[in-house]
């Protein structure tokens, strides 16, 4: 399945039906009066949250979506029949905004959660609703009214409560591998994640939390480089970031310097994202001796005065990441109990998020208006603009 997290598409709502002219002409029938009928509501357009969906690749063939108009009314007070409504289903995290207002309508985050982007048109009146004690004969009705319509933007928003972010080729894919069912590919090389990935993550019964990894960030994401930009925008939705780094790097440049550089790449992004609560995962201590590995993993601590959570792990064999997810577990347990019984604390995350989301979606739209203005030579640069259509899966499995 590609995977796409970015559509825009057309809505347009039935026109109401015409009101029916007509007389009532009977047999027997003295002084009928009017008898015609109002005409039928115009079908809306509904956008709703699915959990079989995971991308939003339907909408990149298939852009404008109509309603049907309501059908006019008849003779003998009968009113027409209602447009039939249409319903959109996207993946669980979809955005709506209207794209040339850029006001966001809706954020549909839960299963079967739906919105009315547009509505159909009223039905018009047929000349029975114009009799009178003075007007015995109507011959006025009124026309249908037309349904409304928007263009639209689709964001997809991935939902995790854990994101992984670090250089290309650090173990994050290895990492997501060895502690859920995820098989996102795994190579001796940079960029081999080109998707997010999202993994389940069962600690215990009852008790699991998701994954996200989100492929490599280089110096100048933040600015489009590389591919990680493009999904940084995923990382908004989780509430704990796991930073990780290669202490053994192939091409023996700093971890400490790469360090920096992400924290710098995360700032420029997002300054909310970038105030997440962050742990440090030191991977890929299988690579040295167990002296060797304790020295650097002190040293590289020491260099960035890093004062929060500090995990070693090697993820290829499985070392130290048990501890890991049963403190994550435990982190969004008592994450969850506070918000519960603290409202104070609940509100500030909630503008935290919203912030968050508006400054990621600020920044992409900062980036699309770039990109379009590179297509028409006004600015040059190194914006990647390939096609954005990739793999994603999603998978659950005990760990």
């Amino acid at each position: 399945m590609k995977f796409v997290d970015e559509a825009s598409i057309r809505v347009l709502a039935g026109d109401g039906g015409n009101g029916c002219l007509s007389f009532r002409r009977e047999k027997y029938v003295e002084f009928g009066g009017p008898d015609g009928g109002n005409g039928g509501n115009g079908g809306s357009v509904i956008i709703a949250a699915d959990g079989g969906f995971n991308t939003l690749v339907d909408y990149r063939f298939e852009r404008t979506h109509q309603a049907k108009r309501g059908e006019n009314g008849t003779r003998r007070n009968c009113t027409g029949a209602g447009g039939e409504d249409i319903v959109l289903k996207v993946p669980v995290g979809t955005t709506i905004i209207d794209e040339e207002t850029d006001e966001v309508l809706g954020d549909l985050v839960k299963e079967g959660e739906s919105l009315v982007v547009v509505s159909g048109g009223a039905g018009g009146l047929g000349n029975t609703c114009f009799k009178s004690s003075t007007n015995r004969a109507p011959r006025k009705i009124t026309p249908g009214k037309a349904g409304e319509q928007r263009y639209l933007r689709l964001e997809l928003k991935v939902l995790a409560d854990v994101g992984l972010l670090g250089m290309p080729n650090v173990g994050k894919s290895t990492l997501i591998r060895s502690v859920s069912a995820a098989k996102p590919k795994v190579a001796n090389y940079p960029f081999t994640t080109l998707v997010p990935n999202l993994g389940v993550v069962n600690v215990g019964r009852y008790r699991s939390f998701v994954m996200a990894d989100i492929p490599g960030l280089i110096e100048g994401a933040a600015d489009g480089a590389g591919l990680g930009v493009r999904f940084l925008k995923h990382l908004a939705r989780t509430r704990l970031l796991l930073h990780v780094v290669d202490v053994a790097p192939w091409d023996e440049s700093d971890p400490v310097e790469a360090v920096d550089a992400i924290v710098g790449e995360l700032h420029l992004f997002s300054q909310t994202l970038a105030s997440r609560d962050r742990w440090l995962v030191l991977n890929k201590l299988d690579l040295m001796t167990e002296e060797d590995a304790e020295r650097r993993c002190q040293q590289i601590i020491e260099d960035l005065d890093w004062q929060g959570p500090v995990f070693k792990v090697s993820a290829v064999n499985g070392n130290g990441t048990q501890d890991l997810v049963f403190e994550i577990m435990n982190y969004l347990e008592e994450l969850n109990l506070r918000m519960e019984e603290d409202e104070e604390f609940a509100q500030q995350e909630r503008d935290a998020q919203s912030s968050l989301e508006e400054e990621a979606r600020l920044k992409m739209k900062e980036l699309v208006e770039r990109r379009l203005r590179q297509k028409q030579g006004l600015e040059e640069g190194d914006v990647d603009d390939d096609d954005d259509d990739h793999d994603m899966d999603v998978v659950t499995a005990p760990y």
